[in-house]
């Protein structure tokens, strides 16, 4: 039994409960085929950036980090769309295995970093007011957090 405001626990027999609200599954339901959209469109986007950060910083002619999207580049987008796809399918489970928890746990990732990123957040961010139009993206972006913490948080009791 999970306790009272957890979604995320590790049960005796190693896998996972997953315990989110039908409000919750409703508002992430979208947001994994949203973001393999935008992947598939180009992983360039201002707002990817995050999930292709550059390997070299200091590569003047950029021939290094041309090298290196071509080796690399496709993996990674494979790696991204498979957490994603991975946890749309797995959103109505009520119990997740090592390997789809994982999943879970690198698609919320790249969520928050792709909204993160869109919304420019910083560590002294200040949450918007209310009425602002940015308010809900920062909502979401904060359960975001919290529910990849308590993924993290399950994760690492197996340790």
């Amino acid at each position: 039994m999970l306790k009272p405001g957890r979604r995320v626990k590790r049960s005796r027999r190693g896998d996972y409960e997953l315990s989110l609200p039908d409000q919750e599954r409703e508002l992430l339901r979208s947001l994994p085929g949203q973001l393999i959209d935008r992947l598939e469109a180009g992983p360039d986007e201002p707002d990817l950036v995050r999930l292709f950060p550059p390997a070299y910083t200091r590569d003047e002619d950029q021939k290094a980090e041309q090298e290196y999207r071509g080796l690399m580049g496709t993996d990674l987008l494979d790696r991204h769309k498979e957490a994603l796809r991975v946890m749309g399918a797995t959103l109505d489970a009520e119990r997740l295995d090592e390997d789809q928890m994982a999943a879970w746990l690198i698609a919320l990732n790249e969520l928050r970093l792709v909204l993160g990123t869109r919304l420019d957040v910083s560590e002294d961010q200040i949450p918007p007011a209310p009425g602002d139009p940015r308010a809900s993206g920062f909502a979401l972006y904060s359960y975001l957090s919290w529910l990849q913490s308590q993924v993290i948080d399950a994760m690492s009791g197996a340790l």
